[in-house]
């Protein structure tokens, strides 16, 4: 099991993410289009730095959703490898078998 605090930290990015996107995609399509004056999309470029660093998509971690787990992550199932393994043998995950030899 993660550390709470790491996972609580994950979910406070997660919603400044949503709280944030509007504004950033629309101040990211201002500093990709050539069409604008190089003084308009370089104001644009510092009010994008003036937003949150935590509200940027990339900061999230893919976390499983039943531990945690920051590495081994699935993004198919949302979840860790262990996991995956341990609810795949309990029979609890439709249509994965486990083999085993």
């Amino acid at each position: 099991m993660a550390k709470k605090s790491a996972i609580e930290n994950n979910k406070r990015k997660m919603r400044l993410v949503k709280q944030f996107a509007g504004r950033r995609s629309k101040l990211k399509a201002i500093t990709i289009n050539e069409s604008l004056s190089m003084e308009e999309r370089f104001e644009a470029r510092l009010k994008l730095s003036e937003l949150p660093r935590n509200s940027a998509a990339n900061r999230v971690r893919n976390r499983c959703e039943v531990s945690g787990r920051p590495r081994a992550f699935t993004r198919k199932m949302k979840m860790s490898r262990i996991a995956l393994r341990e609810l795949g043998s309990k029979g609890l995950i439709p249509g994965l078998v486990k083999s085993s030899w």
